[in-house]
């Protein structure tokens, strides 16, 4: 057999072909069915065994076990998922990919009767375009995305058939065998050979389910004996958490631990399957052959697909109910081998978006979070003033002063980078909903940035009070004081709404108490001018009075603008 470089780009292509058809099938039903995959996730993980089902319908839905880890991975940057449940979930991701083969198996099997038919399987994608295109041209946002799954579907169809013609069919030469022979009779060390063959194979296509294929074609073409094939379908499993474990690298400790979860799942799996393979796998032969009918997948090439689609399923479900009771110790060992960080409960920074590969709509989730947190770093900027202006320490005011300039730095550069995320979201194609809701965040960081120049803005008025030697009676300090416990009152309302879905979010509250700070302003402004001429009236105390209730007042305008923003209106 003669295999040159183009037989080799022909295989490339082919492996191409399958992997964007498989990744525009699982982006087509994650948009189209964003809201659902969030909730399914959010409400079906109250426990463990809840959470296996949870996992393995998202993954058998988006047929990608990577998309529902990563899912996963971000749920947990978010706060939206405990480890305990994530754990769940990974596990049943694992019992989800398995279908994934079984899909390959059939598919191979169809393959396989081509020679009887009339004209070539990989046609029948040809009708599947046909009736795909005209729903993706369609205004109708869910139509569209179904047409997106239908047409990847049909590139993954093609993809696989390519595959097949790719892989030449070495049934009868032993010859070009030879070299894999000489590797497949070494016993344990075999195994665990192929096993890390498998994961490297993974690792370099970035797809279980790819790599998947490219295992099951070689096995049915009769490039890899069926124990081999099997342990690199082991190592296939350990691949695919690298998926995760890079996902995590951008998110924060509980994501890098939930990652590290279905690390140990994975490995700790493969190991006791390793080791109990040659006890087995000869049982899963017999089975595939005298219950399932397929033939025996050691000698006969057409029976391996299904032969290893069995082996697939039957170890991680195994897996799944030998671990299932050890979710809390595999949870310590996460905890333990990735210790928090010990500036980690300064979270002034972003902490919840992450550059994972997402849709926009399963993204907006990590962004909501987001958003709800810039408010919670923001309202600090609250205190601070208040101490500032109540401290008479100058050790005090210097922190303080110090604090308030960093923080403002910190919203400038919050409004930044939440900013570019939702502008690089914004070049993905986005339904109606959530187009509306990344803009209600763009005018909430606006006004959330602008409530810490605010803040900036006072702590210059405070400083320039200290450098004047202006002092203010107890009435214009207490009066302050007020306002800005008014102000806090507003800021508890702010993060309520911000942490609550913004479908539900209701303003009344918080028009009430910015009506009670503008009634506060001006009841202060009349009071500041009327005692203009008084024995003790200072006029650079007045004027900073005066530049301080006005600031807070603006502080209000901001705030009610984010509820605005919440329900819509703005």
């Amino acid at each position: 057999m003669e295999f040159g470089i183009f037989d080799f780009f022909y295989i490339i292509g082919a492996l191409a072909f399958f992997i964007y058809g498989m990744k525009m099938m699982s982006d087509g039903i994650q948009r189209a069915a964003g809201s659902q995959l969030r909730n399914i996730l959010r409400t079906m993980t109250k426990n463990r065994f809840l959470g296996v089902f949870t996992g393995f319908l998202t993954t058998s839905l988006v047929q990608s076990s990577s998309a529902t880890t990563v899912m996963t991975v971000s749920f947990v940057n978010a706060g939206l998922l405990t480890l305990t449940e994530s754990a769940g979930v990974m596990m049943g991701a694992n019992i989800g990919t398995t279908i994934t083969g079984w899909l390959i198996a059939g598919l191979q099997a169809l393959f396989a009767t081509e020679r009887d038919l009339d004209f070539s399987l990989s046609t029948l994608s040809i009708p599947l375009f046909a009736l795909a295109v005209p729903m993706i041209l369609s205004s109708r946002g869910k139509i569209k995305h179904w047409g997106e799954f239908i047409i990847g579907f049909a590139i993954l169809f093609l993809g696989l058939s390519y595959l097949k013609e790719a892989v030449p069919d070495l049934e009868g030469s032993t010859k070009d065998l030879d070299f894999l022979i000489s590797f497949a009779d070494l016993g344990f060390f075999s195994r665990v050979f192929f096993v890390l063959v498998g994961a490297l194979v993974t690792i370099i296509v970035q797809s279980s389910s790819a790599a998947m294929a490219i295992t099951m074609t070689m096995c049915v073409q009769g490039w890899l004996p069926f124990e081999v094939a099997a342990s690199m379908i082991l190592g296939e499993n350990i691949g695919t958490t690298i998926t995760a474990e890079i996902a995590s690298l951008v998110g924060n400790t509980n994501a890098k631990r939930s990652a590290r979860i279905h690390s140990l799942f994975n490995v700790i799996g493969v190991t006791w399957m390793v080791i109990l393979m040659p006890l087995i796998l000869p049982l899963l032969g017999r089975f595939v052959n005298d219950f399932m009918g397929y033939g025996d997948p050691f000698v006969d090439q057409n029976a391996t697909s299904f032969g290893l689609s069995s082996f697939h399923t039957l170890f991680n479900l195994l897996n799944v109910l030998l671990l299932i009771g050890f979710v809390n110790l595999l949870v310590r060992i996460a905890i333990k081998t990735v210790p928090s960080k010990g500036d980690e409960d300064d979270d002034t920074s972003l902490k919840f978006i992450s550059t994972m590969a997402k849709t926009p709509e399963l993204a907006l989730v990590e962004l909501q979070k987001e958003t709800a947190h810039f408010g919670e770093v923001v309202s600090r900027m609250s205190d601070f003033s208040k101490r500032l202006i109540n401290s008479v320490e100058p050790k005090d005011r210097k922190k303080l002063f110090k604090k308030i300039k960093k923080y403002e730095k910190i919203t400038d550069t919050m409004e930044v980078e939440i900013t570019q995320y939702i502008t690089r979201l914004s070049n993905e194609e986005l339904s109606t909903d959530t187009s509306q809701k990344l803009r209600s965040i763009l005018n909430i960081c606006n006004d959330l940035e602008r409530i810490g120049d605010v803040y900036y803005q006072i702590s210059k008025n405070v400083e320039q009070k200290i450098e004047h030697k202006a002092f203010f009676t107890p009435d214009q300090r207490n009066n302050i004081n007020d306002m800005i416990d008014k102000v806090n009152e507003a800021f508890v309302i702010m993060n309520e709404n911000l942490n609550n879905q913004y479908d539900k979010v209701d303003k009344t509250q918080a028009v009430i108490i910015e009506k009670e700070i503008n009634a506060i302003r001006n009841k202060l402004r009349k009071h500041n001018v009327s005692r203009i001429g008084d024995e003790d009236y200072n006029v650079q105390s007045a004027i900073i009075y005066n530049n301080l209730f006005s600031a807070l007042e603006k502080v209000g305008d901001h705030i009610i603008n984010v509820t605005e923003a919440l329900v819509g209106e703005i």
